[in-house]
């Protein structure tokens, strides 16, 4: 069991998604273990007082954990240890970020961390041990990028997170739903018009799962809860990948869509939907889902209807760029990337549409296969039609919220998660301030861990 842990941040500039401003003047973040403990000027921190409480509720209360507090504390102070140093139990850290940026880490609200490929029906024949190990290399990339928790919606499972929690795969903070929950023929069923196999989603590979009719539907909402899922991804209309479906479909009947949202409101959860058209978004929001992935054919009645009801929207524009651009290329069939057709204008309305209404936005990259890399581009693509601190909150704030972590993600407050970045540059004035990670972003911190240090 690795002991206490207490890294000291100086001189930074805080910025603040939720005010839309950085602080006045420089801060100190003191980070004790996976938790801000404290941010303010330097001398009122009282970091000998918060090091002695983190022992304390430890079990390390005494005199002897107090002088070893003591002795960490006065070590931080002093600015003397810039590298990691021990300090009794503690290891403590000492950085002068130097008048930058300080931000919450990144969110980003729809991923697809086991598509190694944009061929998602061939994905079904690669064995799952394969598709592990590119699932790793994908989630680091991610990390590296500033991302601190992603959403994954369709595919990675419990292990998975587990295996990025315990450390053995470095990545994000990986929140699921689990296979998404698909009709037959519907975007989530990947076979093809003369194949008949089951559909039923057993293998990690796979990015949904195939139900039919209200008992159906249930038992595999039940069962992707049961299996750790964070909350409920339900393919509500056709798709681009889907080799048998319009954009146009709807899918699920009402009754279906109801019970679904039935089952993950019973285990205090939530829906998310893949829905284009704003006949699909109608039916999803009217029936309680929480969200909207995509959303690139809203229109009036449907914006007013989510703003009414406070449903996010996430979209993915940079994903149907960067098919058009090099789909192919990635393995996804031509007469796919020809689905896409004009998607990302489309999606840029959507967008501008829903700012005027007051829609919650998160950010979403939907990437697969190599085209991961481009996780980033979405900021470039929304900039077109959205302001900085839209971005940057739809990339922190709103998706805490979404997630329903608003208490411990999103912000750079005493009590939240240390998911920290230290950018150059003031992203709420320039956003591609976070575009360029090799050369911008000089520290990335996730859950108090120093993942990257070029301060």
């Amino acid at each position: 069991m690795p002991g206490p842990s207490a890294l000291l941040l100086r001189n930074c500039r805080v910025l603040d998604a939720h005010a839309g401003a950085l602080s006045s003047e420089p801060l100190a973040v003191l980070i004790v273990n996976d938790r801000i403990a404290a941010v303010d000027r330097p001398w009122r921190l009282r970091i000998a007082e918060r090091l002695t409480q983190v022992a304390g509720a430890v079990g390390a209360a005494g005199a002897a954990a107090a002088a070893a507090a003591s002795e960490a504390a006065a070590a931080l102070m002093a600015g003397t240890v810039r590298q990691p140093a021990k300090c009794g139990p503690w290891t403590v850290q000492d950085i002068d970020c130097r008048g930058l940026t300080l931000m919450p880490g990144l969110c980003d609200a729809h991923v697809h961390v086991t598509a190694c490929t944009a061929n998602l029906p061939g994905l079904l024949s690669l064995p799952e041990s394969l598709v592990t190990a590119r699932a790793a290399r994908v989630l680091e990339g991610m990390l590296m990028r500033g991302f601190t928790t992603v959403r994954d919606a369709g595919g990675a499972d419990w292990g998975l997170a587990q295996a990025v929690e315990e450390g053995t795969i470095l990545g994000p903070r990986l929140l699921f739903t689990g296979h998404a929950l698909s009709q037959t023929g519907g975007h989530g069923d990947m076979r093809g018009k003369g194949e008949d196999f089951c559909a039923c989603g057993a293998a990690l590979r796979g990015i949904g799962r195939v139900c039919d009719g209200v008992p159906e539907v249930r038992k595999a909402a039940r069962d992707e809860l049961r299996k750790g899922a964070h909350c409920i991804k339900i393919m509500a209309s056709g798709g681009v990948a889907s080799p048998t479906d319009r954009l146009t479909n709807t899918q699920f009947a009402l009754e279906e869509l109801r019970a679904i949202v039935e089952e993950a409101e019973a285990c205090g959860t939530y829906v998310c939907a893949h829905a284009y058209t704003a006949a699909a978004i109608v039916r999803a929001v009217e029936f309680g889902v929480r969200s909207i992935e995509h959303g690139n054919c809203l229109d009036e009645a449907a914006a007013d209807l989510m703003a009414r009801r406070g449903t996010f929207l996430v979209p993915t524009t940079v994903t149907y760029q960067q098919l058009l651009e090099g789909g192919a290329a990635a393995g996804m069939a031509p007469e796919l990337v020809a689905k896409v057709g004009s998607l990302v204008q489309q999606g840029l309305d959507s967008m501008r549409l829903a700012l005027a209404k007051g829609i919650p936005m998160c950010y979403g990259s939907d990437l697969l296969g190599d085209l991961h890399a481009h996780q980033l581009g979405e900021f470039g693509l929304r900039a077109r039609v959205l302001p900085p601190l839209e971005l940057v909150r739809a990339a922190t704030t709103n998706c805490a919220r979404l997630f329903m972590q608003d208490h411990e993600l999103g912000r750079v407050e005493e009590g939240y998660l240390a998911d920290l970045l230290l950018v150059e540059g003031n992203p709420l004035e320039d956003i591609s301030a976070l575009q360029q990670p090799e050369q911008r972003l000089k520290l990335i911190i996730k859950g108090g861990r120093l993942v990257k240090d070029a301060a």
